[in-house]
């Protein structure tokens, strides 16, 4: 009987990563089957992002969600690569967009081949994924990944259009959320739950939990880029200042500062000044601004663990629940 009250204790990322590890196996070596092509700097630049690591958490939702309704299957490691074609397409993308020079702690593609070559296989990946989604020959998958990959456009274009804006506010923030991170989190797990071949409330659940875990995990991140360092992170402190974006913490202090302090926080945005990055951090301390991005970050994961009330408690569900817990709780 499904149940509203969690049975089982909630894993760690390292127990999630375990329960799905035969699984993302399977997807792994898809992947690599399915990137070859005969145009050899396409192997050299997809294998180079995709070989990159990270830790899948979007192709691993996808086999979650489907595991925690009982479907295990070839169908959900070909939907698995897709999901991860698709992100790591956006990747490429995101990387000449930013002009960013690292991630996961080495250098972008676009710094290793250049802009040009990192658009064209990002290209690649995107039609990849759309062939490879073309041979479970299901309508409603297509429509879902479409759907999604045209809302992942537009959330770049209007990522860019917020980009050095010191007017933009914690809805148009999350909104750009919505469209960039969230929607493919929630593709993901409505994907799962479609190959279980359930219900379609059951399948928004899933859909809502993938929203909310998207939403969480993404405002965590912007978090991070306040809160860590550059060797934990990954990445370069400070990136987002750097490039003219206004994440919440920063959203929140210029909201909250008094008239001085909110000119120079807007002048910081509007020129991308790292060199305002202690009157930064000093305003976002001083209005709270870590706080308050990590509670709206922890009320969307709460979110995501409520959409999961009804399903069968089983060890896929629980993962699911940890994965919530997980986005809110790691420090890179």
């Amino acid at each position: 009987m499904p149940s509203s009250a969690p049975s089982l204790s909630v894993p760690d990322l390292a127990t999630i990563q375990s329960l799905a590890r035969d699984d993302m196996a399977a997807v792994d070596a898809l992947i690599r089957r399915r990137l070859a092509s005969d145009v050899v700097l396409i192997n050299q630049v997809a294998e180079y992002i995709v070989g990159a690591g990270g830790k899948r958490l979007r192709p691993m939702l996808l086999l979650l969600a489907a595991g925690a309704l009982g479907h295990r299957g070839p169908d959900a490691h070909q939907l698995a690569a897709v999901v991860e074609f698709i992100h790591t397409a956006t990747l490429l993308h995101d990387d000449v967009v930013d002009e960013s020079d690292l991630r996961r702690g080495r250098k972008t593609a676009n710094a290793v081949w250049g802009n040009a070559a990192s658009v064209l296989v990002g290209d690649f990946l995107y039609s990849r994924s759309f062939q490879l989604m073309v041979e479970l020959d299901r309508m409603e998958v297509m429509k879902i990944l479409a759907d999604t990959t045209n809302a992942i456009a537009e959330g770049e274009v209007l990522q860019l259009l917020h980009v050095r804006n010191p007017d933009t506010d914690e809805a148009a923030y999350l909104r750009v959320i919505e469209r960039k991170t969230a929607v493919l989190f929630a593709a993901a797990t409505r994907l799962g739950a479609l190959l279980s071949g359930a219900a379609p409330a059951t399948q928004q659940r899933l859909h809502d939990y993938g929203m909310a875990l998207g939403y969480a995990f993404q405002i965590a991140d912007d978090v991070l880029d306040y809160a860590s360092d550059a060797q934990t992170l990954g990445k370069n402190l400070g990136d987002d200042l750097a490039e003219g974006k206004a994440t919440l913490p920063l959203i929140h202090a210029i909201a909250h500062s008094d008239d001085a302090v909110r000119a120079r926080l807007r002048a910081a945005v509007e020129h991308g000044d790292t060199d305002a990055m202690p009157d930064v951090m000093a305003a976002i301390q001083a209005t709270g601004g870590l706080d308050y991005s990590r509670q709206r970050a922890r009320d969307y994961a709460d979110a995501a663990e409520t959409a999961l009330e009804g399903l069968d408690e089983n060890d896929y569900t629980a993962a699911l629940r940890g994965l919530a817990r997980y986005a809110v709780s790691r420090d890179h």
